[in-house]
C-alpha cells in the first residue's frame, strides 16, 4: 500500500525566500534518497505563512529506509542544518495518508 507524507510548514512570513530555497534543494535530494516527491506548494495569496509538501513511498517501511538514508547523505544534512540555522521553518507537521480506492 502506497503511503502519501503530507507535510505542513508554519514560515516566518519574511523569510519565504530562504523556505523556497530550502524547497528547491529537495527537489533532487528527495528522489536521490528514494522518495517520489510529489511536490513543494509555496504560498502565493492569503495566508502568507503556510506551505506544503508531498511525498510518496511503498510502505511505511519505505518511508523508514528513505529518513535513515537522508540523514545519512551530505546533500539533505546540509539542508536541514541550512533550515535550523536560518529559523524559517516555525512549526512542521506530518501526516500518513492513504489513498481511498475502489
Amino acid at each position: 500500500m502506497t503511503i502519501t507524507v503530507f507535510i505542513r510548514y508554519q514560515l516566518d512570513p519574511f523569510k519565504r525566500a530562504q523556505f523556497e530555497q530550502y524547497s528547491k534543494n529537495w527537489l533532487t535530494i528527495i528522489p536521490k534518497c528514494g522518495g517520489d516527491l510529489l511536490g513543494y506548494w509555496m504560498p502565493h495569496e492569503g495566508t502568507n505563512n503556510i506551505a506544503f509538501a508531498l511525498i510518496s513511498f511503498e510502505s511505511l517501511a519505505a518511508y523508514e529506509s528513505y529518513r535513515a538514508r537522508l540523514r545519512a547523505d551530505s546533500e539533505g544534512m546540509a539542508n536541514f542544518n541550512f533550515a535550523e540555522e536560518n529559523k524559517f521553518i516555525l512549526t512542521e507537521e506530518r501526516t500518513f495518508l492513504r489513498k481511498v480506492v475502489a
